[in-house]
This record gives C-alpha cells, sequence and structure tokens, in this order.
C-alpha cells in the first residue's frame, strides 16, 4: 500500500473544517478526511459515531467507480493519504467548487415533503395533488439549495432558475442533467440490491481546465435517503438506513435546533453504526471489517 506517514501531515495545512469532513492542502493536491461527526439540521453533535468516517469514504468510493462513465471525480488516490487518516481519506483534485447543492428526489420526504404540503412545488417544481409522504414521483426532480456555511444558517431551497443566475445557463443545465442521471443510474443499482434511494445530495467542482466534477462524496448514507424496498410504504415514515434515524431521535427532544446539539445517547449511537454498515454491505457486497 502506498501510504504516506504521519511525518506527511505536519507539512499539511488544515484548509477547512466541515461539519463531516477536514480539507488539508499537500501540494497541488487536497486530503479529503472523513470525520466519525455527525450532523442534524447543521449543528455538528459532541457524540461521534465510530467508523463512520470510513464507511463513508469507502461507499463514496464503490460508488465513484460505479459512475465513472457518467461524469468525471475528483479522486486522485484512496492510498496515497497519511498513515492516521488511512481508510477514511482520499487525495483529490483542487476544485472551483460551486455555490449550490445539487439534489435529485425521486421520492417525497424530509424538507421536500415540507415545501410540497406549503406550496404543491418543490424548488418551483409543480408537483401532482395527492402526494402523502414517501410517495413515488412520477419521475425524478432536480431541487437546489444554497450552500449555507457551518454556522451560517442552514441550506435554503431555490429554483433551477436561480442556479442559472448564479453560474450561468450552460453550467447549469449541464449539472442539472448529470445530477438526475447520477441519481438514475444509483437509484437502479441500489433497487436491485433491494434499496431504495429517495433523494441525494451532490456537490461539484470546476477543474483548472475548465471541467466540472464530481466531488465530496456520493451517494453516501449523510448524502442519501436510503430506504429498505421491502418495508416500503407510503403514507408514513420509512425505514431510515441513513441520517434520517439521528434526526428523528434528535426531534423527540426539547432542542431548539442550534448549537450546542444534544449528546447521542449509546443505543442510538450503536443504531446508526449498524445502518451505516448494513446499507454499505447490501450495496457493495462486500463484509465490513473495522
Amino acid at each position: 500500500m502506498n501510504t504516506r506517514s504521519t511525518e506527511g501531515l505536519e507539512l499539511m495545512e488544515l484548509l477547512h473544517s466541515g461539519k463531516v469532513r477536514d480539507v488539508y492542502g499537500d501540494g497541488d493536491d487536497l486530503i479529503l478526511v472523513a470525520s466519525n461527526r455527525v450532523s442534524v439540521y447543521d449543528v455538528v453533535l459532541p457524540t461521534e459515531i465510530p467508523d463512520k468516517g470510513a464507511i463513508l469514504t469507502q461507499l463514496s468510493l464503490w460508488w465513484f467507480e460505479q459512475l465513472a462513465d457518467v461524469v468525471p471525480n475528483h479522486v486522485i488516490s484512496a492510498t496515497d493519504v497519511p498513515e492516521e487518516f488511512a481508510g477514511r481519506a482520499v487525495r483529490v483534485q483542487r476544485l472551483e467548487m460551486l455555490p449550490v447543492e445539487w439534489i435529485a428526489r425521486g421520492y417525497l420526504a424530509g424538507l421536500g415533503l415540507k415545501e410540497y404540503e406549503r406550496d404543491g412545488a418543490v424548488s418551483g417544481v409543480r408537483l401532482p395533488e395527492g402526494l402523502v409522504e414517501a410517495s413515488k414521483l412520477p419521475e425524478p426532480i432536480f431541487t437546489p439549495t444554497t450552500k449555507a456555511a457551518v454556522g451560517e444558517g442552514h441550506d435554503e431551497f431555490i429554483t433551477f432558475d436561480d442556479v442559472v443566475t448564479e453560474i450561468g445557463k450552460e453550467t447549469a443545465d449541464r449539472l442539472r442533467e448529470v445530477t438526475l442521471e447520477v441519481y438514475r443510474r444509483g437509484a437502479a443499482i441500489a433497487a436491485d440490491k433491494g434499496i431504495i434511494i429517495a433523494d441525494t445530495k451532490l456537490e461539484f467542482g470546476r477543474a483548472a481546465d475548465g471541467t466540472l466534477v464530481l466531488a465530496d462524496e456520493v451517494l453516501t448514507s449523510d448524502s442519501s435517503r436510503f430506504w429498505p424496498a421491502d418495508d416500503y410504504a407510503p403514507g408514513r415514515p420509512q425505514h431510515a438506513l441513513d441520517k434520517q434515524f439521528v434526526r428523528d431521535w434528535s426531534s423527540t427532544l426539547d432542542w431548539d435546533r442550534t448549537a450546542p446539539g444534544p449528546a447521542i445517547p449509546q443505543d442510538v449511537v450503536t443504531a446508526t453504526r449498524d445502518r451505516y454498515i448494513d446499507v454499505y454491505q447490501r450495496l457493495t457486497g462486500r463484509t465490513w471489517e473495522s
């Protein structure tokens, strides 16, 4: 394994610490490190989920391989990283990140459901009347949001026209198409494994030569809603194999969704870790070895 020692870590610069990932500069490249932190409602909770960072990283790497013919991705190496971060870090390209969260929805859930109940639409996309929680949509829709920095509020729904204003029509058209294709391809692969991908959030950046590149993570339990197909029934909450399980627990508390967040009890930590491992194993066909 071509793994750098921890001596290299001392020479790297911490450029950004996000809700889950830390970004280090290493020459012309970046080292993207997934932590075991978990955030809900844009607040990082004080309790970590063991192995979460490694699971997210390994699942993203698997998906990047499955989707390589759809869109270029930022991965340079999964092994040429400091030894301290082995298994949960990736060496990636430096990109100019685009200021949009690129979200595709195939089912009605979460904030999308709230928008629909209020407006009959999500991000300006009109939907049929009579839909209920977890309804399958007639076709996947693109519902972008703003990208709020840590501690600077929440992501907000925007329309496709807003995206065009922000980054131009050609780029907006292309990435809307790619976002929906990533979702469709991922949803089809997952369906064969008995998993419904209800929605997913992507991030893109622009390389130095202008190429649009898929970045950050892709189709993980942090960025997507995963439901077991054999338990699916619209009109009620679904069994979550993703971060929604932690959101649901936090919603039972007397908490105003501002920092500092509540500590997560051990039974919720264990159940969350088990769900992340379950969906990793179902999708990849690999056994998780921690």
